[in-house]
């Protein structure tokens, strides 16, 4: 059985996130399992999140700026179970589409094509959907005859364009956006906020992490300031960065 449609679309309570880095440097397999038969083994923790709380209705667009390692890209991937939290939980109702990081599950040795189909398939959808949809991917992709050739031969924006174009094909309940919009040219960046607006429209939620200014502004209705993995700030686009663009330093 679903969520009540009127059911918040993310609740974060009290999310902390940490992780746990060796401070040995272990340069092979059977050094490692020597070290752990022995006990040898120690770790540092690092916390990428602490105690973030935020809720979500259905179509709100919250933007998350901060400076690098702020602990933003770490929350996409607890919104979308990529990590769990360590304390707390995050709860999403309705189907997700995550682009969290350029190139994230595509294998560079197939085709445009190919990765298309599998990253469809990946995020759930069938085989007839993605041979119905196939087509418009590609067109909106605009990659023209290079969708044949292996993605490790790509740019980066010809990445972003092909990732954006996969995930964006079907309206999500909910969209993370991890910078996507940072390395695509001035005609694809409209295409795609022109298709933010169909699913703002649609009632999609997103969730978008930029140090773009102007498109937090253009895309967003709420946001938060995330320093040191504590939210500094929650509110409005305006309020929140001009916070953040007063007292940050360049990220």
């Amino acid at each position: 059985m679903g969520a009540p449609h009127d059911a918040p679309a993310v609740v974060l309570d009290g999310v902390s996130l940490c992780y746990r880095l060796a401070r040995q440097r272990i340069p092979s397999i059977k050094e490692y399992a020597l070290h752990w038969i022995r006990g040898a083994l120690t770790y540092q923790e690092l916390w990428a999140l602490r105690d973030v709380s935020v809720t979500l209705r259905r179509g709100d667009r919250l933007g998350v700026v901060g400076a690098n390692g702020a602990g933003k890209s770490s929350l996409l991937k607890v919104i979308s179970g990529v990590l769990k939290a360590t304390q707390g939980r995050a709860t999403v109702n309705g189907r997700i589409a995550p682009i969290l990081e350029l190139g994230i599950g595509f294998d560079y040795e197939l085709t445009g094509l190919e990765n298309a189909y599998l990253n469809a398939l990946f995020l759930g959808h069938s085989r007839k959907d993605v041979d119905e949809r196939i087509g418009d991917i590609v067109e909106f992709s605009g990659l023209g005859d290079f969708v044949h050739s292996p993605v490790r031969t790509y740019s980066s924006g010809m990445l972003a364009r092909l990732g954006f174009a996969v995930v964006t094909a079907w309206v999500p309940d909910v969209l993370l956006l991890d910078e996507v919009l940072a390395v695509g040219d001035v005609h694809f960046v409209k295409k795609c906020e022109e298709r933010l607006d169909g699913f703002r429209r649609a009632g999609t939620t997103l969730v978008f992490v930029s140090h773009a200014m102007e498109s937090i502004r253009r895309n967003c209705n709420r946001c938060i300031w995330l320093d040191k993995g504590h939210v500094r700030a929650e509110g409005s686009p305006e309020d929140v960065l001009g916070l953040y663009e007063g007292e940050a330093p360049p990220a």
